[in-house]
């Protein structure tokens, strides 16, 4: 599910302060009614795969929601139990900045809390700032009005959709920092991170992108290049990506 392999350093690999996450599920119960985990990705700053993984089910899968999953039944046959998944992402997210659209139901799936200070939801942050009219944009509309990306049109990814929740924040990231209250500092002086993101980056806010988004911005067109018929992504106004047939 995952296209192309991308030239990332080996400091760009690294988890970093930011991670992006996604899920994807399944239907289980009556009818595939009721909702249950399945693939879980986090990215990081610049949408390097820090975990990719499939959770292993419980009960009988009803509905593997295909459609809209992009799960089918041979996915499970690389599942893990859910209790190392969870593991793995409580892990990850420990003392760094969650990212994410409507980032509470991956959380709940997971069955996982993080610090509000530390959690970045495009979603609520989109509604507050009025980047969109909506309160509660839907990812797929928020990316497309933003990046100029067309997602989630045939099967979903987790692995997009975390890439691209990661590029909006990317764009809004210093405003939307600016509205985020901050917990009071320990006088004890923060060790240096060489895995520090820069607090800033060339061109930043939406009249530009750096070199870092870029990056992202190629690794969301990796895993579209399957399903985009012949088409490529060239960039756009606003530092966009247009679509184009090549």
């Amino acid at each position: 599910m995952v296209a192309g392999e991308l030239p990332y350093t080996d400091a760009q690999k690294l988890p970093g302060k930011y991670l992006a996450i996604d899920c994807e599920m399944v239907g289980v119960g009556i009818e595939g009614a009721e909702s249950s985990l399945a693939r879980v990705t986090l990215v990081n700053f610049y949408g390097a795969v820090q975990m990719d993984e499939f959770v292993r089910q419980r009960e009988r899968v009803v509905d593997y929601r295909t459609r809209y999953s992009g799960i089918r039944e041979s996915d499970m046959f690389k599942a893990k139990p859910f209790e190392q998944v969870q593991k793995r992402v409580a892990e990850l997210l420990e003392d760094r900045i969650l990212v994410g659209h409507a980032v509470h139901n991956d959380l709940k799936v997971l069955l996982l809390s993080h610090p509000r200070h530390q959690t970045r939801d495009t979603q609520y942050y989109a509604g507050k700032f009025k980047v969109t009219k909506s309160r509660f944009v839907a990812l797929r509309n928020l990316v497309q009005q933003e990046l100029g990306i067309a997602i989630q049109e045939g099967e979903h990814s987790s692995l997009t959709d975390a890439r691209a929740t990661m590029a909006v924040y990317r764009i809004h990231r210093k405003e939307w920092e600016k509205g985020t209250k901050q917990p009071a500092l320990s006088k004890k002086r923060k060790k240096p991170d060489d895995n520090d993101e820069p607090e800033e980056f060339p061109g930043g806010g939406r009249k530009g992108v750096s070199s870092g988004l870029l990056l992202l911005l190629s690794a969301i067109r990796e895993n579209l290049s399957t399903s985009l018929g012949g088409k490529s992504w060239e960039l756009g106004p606003k530092g966009a990506f247009g679509c184009s047939i090549s």
